[in-house]
């Protein structure tokens, strides 16, 4: 039996690792003006995104409808998939999962939705644990619980440079915001229930990125895991920081490279150049 795992661009799975793995991403798009583009190094990427939130062009993303889902699931299924995972970005801050459900309505082929509750390479770890899962012999229902496992159990956990794009995008209150501006601080997020929550706010961005390093090591403890870095227009920082993590947690990481990015055009249009995210990801 052929189980085939899907995810969506915002997973930050680099193009190579997917297509090794088998894993299918299906793109979200930005809206960047009057303009549509697919995620991807070949539509949106990070650095467009960037100026143009600087420039302050219009930024916007939109989910994959479902017919486009329907699409790959339909051609997945001629290609001989008898099953389908299907694991998506969080379901309270985007319609991807929903449009996932609705697609998995109108094909032939069983899909097996899961909505990760995470952004970024939570994601992608959680749909890379998939895979694994069903190499080693799981079910696709098996695997589906794997993801959603593996998921649970990450840490998201992000510094921005300012929360107005957080406000822009609908994702904290404006009242949060003006705050935050207010008090000139530099706030530490994370994701929370599938929802961005605060978790501290310190003065300076030194001190936030020292916090965030000290907040990634708390949450690995003593387990195996897998860590990313990611950044957008902030690759001095993300690099400093992924190179202390892997010093700290040398005994976790068993000889594993803690990833360091930039974080996909999606997810980098609501939080805005500056920013540095760490995934801590029990094994």
């Amino acid at each position: 039996m052929s189980v085939v795992v899907v995810t969506d661009s915002t997973a930050t799975l680099p193009a190579d690792l997917a297509e090794e793995q088998g894993i299918v991403v299906v793109p979200l798009q930005v809206v960047i003006g009057a303009q549509v583009h697919d995620e991807g190094s070949e539509g949106a990427t990070p650095e467009v995104v960037a100026q143009a939130l600087r420039d302050f062009v219009p930024v916007s993303t939109s989910r994959p409808s479902p017919a486009a889902l329907v699409e790959v699931y339909e051609r997945l299924a001629r290609d001989g998939a008898d099953e389908i995972v299907s694991i998506h970005l969080s379901g309270e801050m985007s319609g991807t999962f929903e449009s996932a459900q609705l697609a998995a309505q109108q094909v032939d082929v069983p899909v097996h939705c899961v909505d990760s509750r995470q952004v970024g390479v939570a994601t992608g770890f959680a749909a890379l644990s998939a895979v694994e899962a069903l190499r080693a012999g799981a079910s696709a229902v098996e695997a589906a619980d794997v993801a959603r496992h593996r998921a649970a159990a990450a840490s998201s956990l992000f510094y921005v440079d300012t929360l107005e794009y957080l406000r822009r995008g609908g994702r904290i209150g404006a009242a949060a915001a003006i705050l935050g501006g207010a008090l000139a601080v530099k706030p530490l997020l994370c994701i929370e229930d599938g929802k961005v929550a605060n978790l501290e706010r310190v003065r300076t961005a030194a001190r936030a990125l020292s916090r965030l390093e000290d907040l990634a090591v708390e949450a690995a403890g003593e387990s195996s895991v897998d860590v990313c870095v990611a950044h957008l227009a902030n690759p001095e920082r993300a690099g400093a920081l992924a190179d202390k993590l892997s010093v700290r947690l040398a005994d976790q990481l068993e000889g594993r490279e803690v990833w360091c990015g930039e974080l996909g055009a999606v997810l980098g249009a609501h939080v805005g150049p500056g920013m540095v995210a760490v995934c801590v990801a029990p094994r």
